[in-house]
């Protein structure tokens, strides 16, 4: 479809009047006595003005006008959430009035779209007090001059993207695999007071890098948004951390199948007397360790989302067993929850697994949908040698 077509498709009942279905800043701008302040009624505003106000209105994107001497506050719908509980009466006020809290900080960025030089922030940090109290706040944003019809500037244009959650899940996520790092560091001043420990530790930190990286490409791959990712890695790494606190208590030679679980259990704050844990006292090998950690977390987290802890009567029964030839078998049961069935698409949680963490048992991983609720068994051998790392690694 060319443009002269789509011109013709849309052009039938596009003559309403000013601001006609802009939403309920439309409706209060028209509403406003504009006659006390210094841009005067809105039948003696520009041409110019009211186009601009008019695009404002009707667009999505957050976009605020400073019009006039006194730079007083036109907005849309999407800008009215940022004002927080200013926007009671913020509408015709002077942006200093309004922002006084910030003014210090958007002044000079203001005067130089008055001069007539459009700006651009990334992220800009602004410590903000719109709700009563003050909290640290990041934006994306253009401040942009306006022409009156004369020629001259008469304003300013700010279209604007709060960017607060996106900075802070990167923050959280940069800290995650800063902890990650510090901790291999002092794992490996640790062990190098000898050389076979030594050798051990370089072994370990191989596959926390190893796993680490997947678990970042993975996730990274799966996700639908840059803020989605960063949550899930942060969550996923924090999984991966309290199996290296285990380890680290255990000198990294094994670590205590009850006690791994309930570290990396203890996040889900929310499920605390909901899951059941049962069975013998026993140990994984350094190398199953984290791959392990990852399982139960998955299992928790998808729980709590979808299956048997997302409801106030699901419970889970998670019980192990092991022989004395280092048969090892774990089992997830899920009952009371509401229905579940088969995800129509395999994930970086779905290979994880069935592939990956039965990888590092030397076993397999099933996960059945059953009436009762969602079932996950992994069995495998938990008496692995050395060398058998090599082939149970997280597959990129």
């Amino acid at each position: 479809m060319d443009a002269e077509q789509i011109w013709k498709n849309v052009s039938i009942g596009h003559r309403a009047g000013f601001l006609s279905g802009g939403g309920r800043m439309a409706e209060a701008i028209l509403a406003f006595d504009w006659a006390g302040t210094s841009i005067g009624p809105i039948d003696t505003w520009p041409q110019s003005l009211k186009s601009v106000v008019q695009m404002a209105a009707l667009t999505r994107q957050a976009i605020c006008l400073f019009w006039g001497k006194d730079l007083n506050m036109i907005y849309n719908d999407a800008y009215a959430p940022i004002l927080g509980a200013k926007e009671a009466g913020a509408l015709g006020k002077p942006a200093q009035e309004v922002w006084s809290d910030v003014w210090s900080d958007i002044a000079p960025i203001i005067e130089e779209a008055l001069s007539g030089r459009g700006t651009w922030g990334e992220n800009m940090p602004l410590t903000m007090a719109r709700n009563g109290y003050e909290e640290q706040t990041y934006w994306s944003f253009s401040y942009s001059p306006l022409y009156s019809d004369d020629g001259t500037i008469g304003g300013m244009i700010n279209i604007t993207t709060d960017t607060t959650a996106a900075v802070e899940n990167k923050t959280r996520l940069e800290n995650s695999v800063s902890e990650a790092n510090d901790q291999i560091v002092r794992q490996s001043k640790l062990d190098a007071q000898q050389r076979v420990v030594q050798r051990k530790m370089a072994h370990r930190i191989k596959n926390i890098l190893t796993m680490t990286m997947a678990v970042v490409s993975q996730s990274m791959r799966h996700a639908g948004s840059l803020e989605e990712a960063a949550d899930t890695i942060s969550r996923r790494i924090e999984a991966l951390s309290n199996a290296q606190d285990v380890l680290t208590n255990a000198r990294f030679e094994e670590a205590d199948v009850a006690l791994l679980i309930s570290e990396v259990l203890s996040p889900h704050v929310a499920a605390e007397g909901r899951i059941t844990l049962s069975g013998p006292n026993v140990t994984v090998p350094a190398q199953a360790v984290l791959a392990m950690a990852l399982a139960i977390h998955e299992l928790a987290t998808n729980a709590t989302k979808y299956a048997a802890l997302s409801n106030d009567e699901g419970v889970v029964n998670l019980h192990w067993t092991t022989s004395t030839d280092g048969a090892f078998r774990m089992e997830w049961q899920e009952t009371g929850g509401p229905e579940v069935a088969a995800p129509t698409r395999s994930g970086f949680g779905s290979r994880l697994m069935r592939r990956i963490v039965p990888g590092y048992f030397a076993g397999t991983g099933e996960s059945t949908y059953e009436p009762a609720g969602f079932r996950y068994v992994l069995s495998g051998s938990i008496l692995l040698d050395e060398g058998n790392e090599t082939n149970a690694r997280p597959a990129s």
